[in-house]
């Protein structure tokens, strides 16, 4: 189950910037549901689902009082939200494969690689998510993704194709790459 960090809170300040009061926000992998549980809090008039692979991370966010959706991203969630969502957050697994030996050992005490792998060069899952998300958001809708290294790079010629424009780069205080922030045309 995904535990929520620090890194992910300037993503889910910026979700919250784009939901408009009474909009439509999907938090994907939302593990625990820190992300979801953001945007019900600070938008308490929006509707915010989430969607989660692992079983008992769905069911810790479900504690938390998060619509949670089991399973894997966009599939579980309800068809009634096609063409209509404001925000798609996601703090998805983007740790390339190879790095995986990398991460603290103290990283695995309570999360599993599930919340962590994203394949060889570690954009497996933020590829679906990117291919997947003009079905459900509106024209002017964001997509926010948590990610580093090189992904931003390696996605922003998946961006442009699926109709992603003024693709921004999210940097923490240090310079170093933490999202992207993208608006659907």
């Amino acid at each position: 189950m995904y535990v929520p960090r620090w890194q992910s809170e300037p993503l889910a300040r910026r979700a919250v910037a784009r939901l408009s009061p009474r909009g439509i926000a999907i938090d994907l992998c939302t593990g625990s549901g820190g992300v979801a549980m953001t945007l019900r809090a600070e938008r308490p008039n929006a509707r915010v689902v989430a969607s989660e692979v692992d079983e008992r991370a769905a069911a810790c966010a479900e504690s938390n009082g998060v619509d949670v959706h089991r399973g894997d991203l966009f599939a579980p969630l309800p068809r009634d939200l096609e063409g209509r969502v404001d925000v798609i957050v996601s703090v998805a697994p983007y740790v390339p494969t190879a790095m995986m030996a990398l991460l603290p050992r103290d990283t695995f005490t309570f999360e599993t690689t599930l919340s962590y792998d994203g394949g060889e060069d570690g954009t497996d899952v933020l590829r679906r998510i990117v291919n997947t998300s003009p079905r459900f958001l509106r024209r002017g809708g964001a997509l926010l993704l948590e990610l580093g290294g090189e992904e931003a790079n390696v996605l922003e010629s998946e961006l442009a194709r699926c109709g992603f424009t003024v693709v921004t780069t999210l940097l923490d205080k240090d310079g170093d790459v933490r999202g992207v922030e993208a608006t659907f045309k």
